[in-house]
């Protein structure tokens, strides 16, 4: 199975802006679920890595960059926002979940060009 490289961008672009508006957003617009807040950011950048590489799978270093970025990124805007905090550990849940994610997206198009 393939996925038209066009629409994975856009898709991992839009995810990208759903986690910048959930992450930024007053923390009475964050969706609730039942789990560990640090579990939803490490899934989050988790689903957001993993769309970059499937997007991007000739640039994995730049998609690390950008994941990496972003992570730092929001964490430090968080402190602007008067209903959010930002903490090293977030960061590092954020990370993790964007490597783990791009080194899933990595093996899945790898095992594309493999079968191809």
């Amino acid at each position: 199975m393939r996925i038209d490289p066009r629409a994975a961008r856009v898709i991992a672009w839009l995810l990208l802006a759903a986690v910048v508006f959930v992450t930024l957003s007053p923390i009475g617009l964050r969706p609730m679920t039942s789990a560990p807040p640090n579990v939803e950011r490490f899934v989050a950048f988790a689903v957001v890595g993993f769309g970059f590489a499937l997007s991007y799978p000739r640039h994995l270093v730049w998609v690390l960059v950008l994941i990496a970025g972003a992570a730092v990124g929001l964490e430090l805007l968080q402190m602007l926002a008067a209903t959010r905090h930002a903490r090293a550990l977030d960061v590092g849940f954020k990370i993790l979940g964007g490597v783990i994610g791009v080194g899933i997206g990595a093996a899945v198009t790898s095992s594309w060009v493999r079968r191809g």
